[in-house]
């Protein structure tokens, strides 16, 4: 299981981030995300507020003045790391009495002042919108007063704040594009803690995206909860567009319009986008991916379950038939998609006959990666609250070790279509398990490993395909890409 374990880790795993030192910065920030890509985008964003406060990043957690996480609500796993790591802080604190803690993001949001009383270490609790008012929310601190900013916004909230790249490898990047989400799906916290969605204004990301290309960044990634529902047409809630357009006439940018200017402007650049959602996913995306060589062929498109009733049971706006149908079609006309996959086994209700659909649709698609995990309740979501989470541990247990087996099944059989191929990779950084092999990534979004000889970080290389994993393909470098 090694690709299903190693996305499984990814997803919730925290990561201690770190950027260059500047002299005039006295002050050491540390700070550490769980969660999602938007979250290390979040870090980033706060890094860069920070630093105008006179704090350079460090990952000596005992050195730092300012001690913060950036925590995940989507699973139960994830919130009981982030109290893990709160013990650990504690016990450093006891030490370094002037050391602050702070609780960011979506835990932050969805415990506010709960928090302070829960967890004694912590000093101030800021919520994914309000980081803005870290500066002030800071000041109170050293005050000797707690400090909490939870206020969800109605706008796109850091637009005009450039990013501090942390631990970065100086080849790919994250430009956040939407904030929120409006899809009440039953058993997910997100519109809770992320808020109802918002789009960003185009020029300010296409700006963001110009200033990465001229850093040497290769790849960004166009980040969201749900970025196929992005629509500019002045600033505000996606859903007051109707009454906007009424009122102003607005002229609106959607995500394939906003994908294509990327694509054009930045013609030497690639591009990736997450998170999808099928309900929103529109073929007009697909052909602009197919227009654009320098679109990568992947997407994330999650649905969660194989079974009607239990789609319908998590408020998912499709049926396992409309995903099949909108999965045909994306392969009509991109063949080489790669696809992946989030499922959720052992929902409230789920029988054997709704676990045997989702192995189903699982051998329909062949998924080349999946974010597998069981169900686990979230306070305050309509599956907590008016469900019973009725599906014994044992039982969930054994159907995701199925999805998993399936899943590792398929993935090995869509590396396998990769050998004998010479394929063009993107080289991200040195392999974990040799330090004289380079990890390189391709339009699918799927990782080679081949011998450095005499290529560097950030070459676009030609590789043969010779073996494989379920996971990992090896190769070795014909020469460059024209790419470069």
């Amino acid at each position: 299981m090694e690709h299903v374990e190693k996305i499984i880790d990814e997803k919730i795993q925290g990561k201690a981030l770190v950027t260059e030192n500047k002299k005039q910065n006295t002050k050491k920030l540390f700070i550490e995300s769980y969660g999602c890509q938007m979250n290390m985008n979040d870090s980033e964003i706060v890094a860069a507020i920070l630093d105008k406060e006179g704090y350079n990043t460090t990952q000596i957690l005992e050195e730092a003045d300012l001690v913060l996480v950036n925590t995940c609500s989507i699973r139960e796993k994830a919130e009981t790391s982030v109290r893990k790591r709160l013990q650990k802080y504690n016990a450093v604190k006891k030490i370094n009495k002037n050391m602050k803690v702070g609780v960011l993001g979506c835990m932050a949001e969805r415990l506010k002042e709960k928090f302070l009383e829960e967890e004694k270490i912590v000093d101030l609790v800021v919520g994914p919108d309000a980081y803005k008012d870290l500066p002030n929310l800071l000041s109170e601190v050293y005050e000797g007063r707690d400090a909490v900013n939870v206020i969800l916004s109605k706008d796109e909230t850091y637009g005009d704040i450039s990013p501090v790249r942390l631990n970065s490898n100086g080849v790919t990047a994250f430009v956040s594009i939407t904030r929120g989400c409006d899809n009440m799906c039953t058993f997910c916290v997100v519109p809770f803690t992320r808020g109802r969605e918002r789009s960003r204004d185009p020029k300010s990301i296409l700006e963001e995206v110009q200033s990465m290309v001229a850093q040497n960044y290769k790849e960004i990634t166009l980040l969201g909860q749900n970025v196929d529902s992005f629509l500019w047409y002045g600033g505000g809630l996606k859903k007051d567009f109707k009454k906007a357009t009424e009122m102003a006439q607005a002229t609106a940018v959607g995500f394939a319009e906003l994908l294509d200017m990327c694509a054009t402007k930045f013609p030497k650049t690639r591009f990736r986008f997450s998170t999808s959602n099928p309900q929103d996913m529109s073929l007009d995306v697909i052909h602009v991916m197919a227009k654009h060589r320098n679109i990568c062929k992947y997407l994330h498109l999650p649905v969660q379950s194989g079974s009607n009733a239990m789609l319908k049971a998590m408020n998912r706006q499709h049926t396992r038939e409309e995903y099949k149908t909108l999965v045909d079609n994306i392969f009509k006309i991109i063949p080489e998609m790669s696809l992946s996959q989030d499922m959720i086994v052992g929902f409230c209700g789920e029988t054997e006959e709704d676990h045997q659909d989702t192995l189903e649709l699982m051998k329909y698609v062949k998924y080349d990666f999946g974010f597998m995990f069981t169900y686990s309740e979230r306070p305050g979501t309509l599956a907590g609250n008016k469900m019973e989470d009725d599906v014994p541990f044992a039982t969930k247990k054994r159907r995701l070790q199925e999805v998993i087996d399936l899943q590792q099944e398929h993935a090995l059989f869509r590396t396998q279509q990769h050998l004998g191929k010479t394929e063009e990779f993107l080289i991200e950084g040195t392999s974990k398990k040799n330090p004289n092999e380079w990890k390189a990534r391709n339009t699918q979004n799927t990782v080679a490993v081949f011998a450095k000889d005499a290529y560097k970080l950030g070459d676009f290389v030609m590789v043969k395909v010779e073996d494989c994993t379920s996971a990992t393909l090896k190769g070795t470098v014909v020469g460059y890409s024209d790419n470069n």
